[in-house]
């Protein structure tokens, strides 16, 4: 595996190179732990992640991702720098540019607007414990008023909302539309989540299923949360046919 790190608007970022590239590329968007430093990553030091990079790697992908600003929230500035991210990628690779996404909570914020832009080609979404709607999350964060009071402030630096202002903060926050168009698969932890399974990956699921473009929803133990990258892989890998 070659590695290599660099900056984009002061943000780190880093892409694995496979030995044998097999031409596709993985798009990773962290969670809220998720961080990229000069010379590391959350998911370099974090064991079962570097597991699910491993694998992918083993297989031949192209694997990428950013600092993104950090606790971003799927804020457009952390959207505009992943747009930038991939066409960077496309240019200094040589990569088919219909790619795929690894969303971990959070970061499937990002991965939904991704999947509604058209400078980005998505192929196929995986998504681990995500968050769906930053509105129910914090709805839900209400009841811990401790996370509740961090939340807010993660969100207003985030989206640059003035700390005076007044308006009811979930008024201000944007809507993000729910794509039909992509392959979708969620892989959910039946414990230990920070997004209420059933206000974000049932909710998406049965969003779907309503509109006739359904997708996989697939519970597993937490314990086991991070020996998926098998059957990541054959998702992506199901999704290749048409290149």
């Amino acid at each position: 595996m070659h590695s290599r790190f660099f900056q984009l608007d002061g943000e780190w970022c880093l892409a694995h190179i496979p030995k044998k590239p097999n031409g596709f590329a993985v798009f990773i968007i962290g969670d809220k732990n998720h961080f990229v430093e000069e010379s590391s990553s959350f998911w370099l030091q974090n064991s079962g992640r570097y597991q699910i990079i491993e694998y992918l790697l083993s297989e031949g992908y192209t694997v990428f991702y950013s600092n993104l600003y950090g606790r971003n929230w799927g804020s457009p500035p952390a959207v505009s720098l992943a747009v930038r991210l991939y066409h960077i990628m496309m240019k200094t690779e040589i990569l088919n540019h219909r790619i795929h996404i690894l969303a971990e909570g959070m970061g499937a914020l990002i991965a939904l607007q991704l999947m509604n832009e058209n400078v980005v080609d998505v192929r196929s979404v995986a998504m681990m414990n995500p968050c769906i709607s930053l509105k129910r999350h914090l709805e839900d964060e209400k009841e811990h008023k401790f996370f509740y009071k961090s939340l807010v402030q993660e969100l207003r630096n985030a989206y640059g909302i003035n700390h005076s202002e007044k308006k009811n903060l979930s008024d201000t926050l944007p809507s993000i539309e729910l794509s039909l168009e992509n392959p979708v698969k969620i892989w959910q932890t039946t414990t230990n989540y920070s997004f209420n399974p059933n206000r974000h990956s049932r909710f998406y699921e049965e969003y779907r299923q309503e509109k006739n473009s359904p997708i996989i929803l697939t519970y597993y133990l937490s314990d086991k949360r991070f020996s998926i990258g098998q059957s990541i892989c054959k998702f992506y890998n199901e999704n290749e046919n048409d290149l």
